[in-house]
């Protein structure tokens, strides 16, 4: 698939801006942050930019953005249409949870509009994986790794964000970075588990089956035109192997080794050694999620390019 930066940075930053929200309103509802006006502002702040950002970018990515309103509704058979719907309501209980926040105020009515925003941030980041684990044309993303690794990610570049930011203004972060060491090491595992069982995938669409022809072995003579065109485009593109185990390597050393050896040095220090060492773990871990997004997009293929001997 052709990997455009815009779904790129939509999958990327409405994921950690979700995954932040996710951690606040928990973190709240168990007492974990304080209500300090000046965390509020700087850590919903950080958060409604990434899912902002995210979601305006994917936009960019339609034919006709002018017309982006009219997916809100065939919410009752598209995940796109779903995780808009998602997306708008989850503003809701975030501008009550932060307006109590920015009062100074995170228990009782805010505690309980904290839960709701997490829960709503987590059933948007769930539509999210949605769209991609329910296209079964492509067998890289129809797959039970698909849905669980957007979890993981939001999860992930959440706490990563979260402990930089408690740890800036000076607030107790260990619960944070220890869900954050842990969340690392999960993605790296489900990642490196997810390219391992693609690698050895096999198409489960062949020319034969998709021509309905039986018997001998169909193959492409020609293309169906003469020139490239939009579906080879958007749906044939194809990254080299050495790129893509260079690439890999990058995945894994920025968005998961150098941050979990920055977030435990974190945990295991404190202080100035701490803030340092959270904030290094969200600027490094930043290209490594963008490159492991690109990665996702371009090793997928499409069963239509079947149509062209691919």
């Amino acid at each position: 698939m052709h990997p455009a930066f815009s779904i790129i940075l939509f999958t990327a930053a409405s994921g950690a801006g979700y995954g932040l929200l996710a951690m606040l309103g928990l973190f709240a509802a168990c007492g974990l942050l304080p209500p300090d006006r000046s965390l509020a502002l700087a850590s919903l702040g950080l958060a409604l930019a990434l899912t902002t950002a995210g979601l305006l970018s994917s936009t960019l990515h339609l034919g006709r953005p002018e017309r982006a309103w009219r997916a809100f509704s065939q919410w009752r058979s598209s995940w796109l249409s779903r995780e808009g719907i998602a997306s708008i309501f989850t503003f809701v209980p975030t501008g009550i949870f932060g307006l109590g926040w920015l009062f100074e105020r995170t228990d009782g009515l805010f505690a309980a509009a904290g839960l709701t925003m997490a829960a709503a941030a987590t059933v948007t980041v769930v539509t999210t994986g949605m769209i991609y684990a329910s296209l079964k044309p492509i067998a890289q993303w129809s797959t039970p790794f698909t849905l669980p690794a957007y979890l993981i990610f939001a999860v992930m570049t959440g706490a990563v964000l979260l402990g930089a930011i408690l740890n800036l203004r000076g607030v107790p972060a260990r619960t944070a970075e220890s869900v954050a060491l842990i969340a690392i090491g999960l993605g790296w595992t489900w990642k490196v588990a997810t390219w391992r069982y693609n690698d050895r995938l096999a198409s489960p669409v062949t020319a034969n089956s998709a021509t309905g022809l039986a018997g001998g072995e169909v193959r492409s003579v020609e293309w169906p035109h003469t020139e490239e065109n939009y579906v080879l485009k958007e749906m044939g593109y194809r990254v080299a192997r050495k790129h893509a185990a260079t690439l890999r390597a990058f995945v894994q050393l920025c968005a998961f080794a150098l941050p979990l050896l920055a977030t435990a040095t974190a945990l295991a220090t404190g202080d100035w050694i701490a803030k340092i060492a959270t904030v290094a773990a969200v600027l490094v871990q930043a290209p490594g999620i963008l490159v492991e997004r690109w990665l996702f997009f371009a090793e997928a293929k499409h069963t239509v390019t079947l149509y062209y001997g691919r």
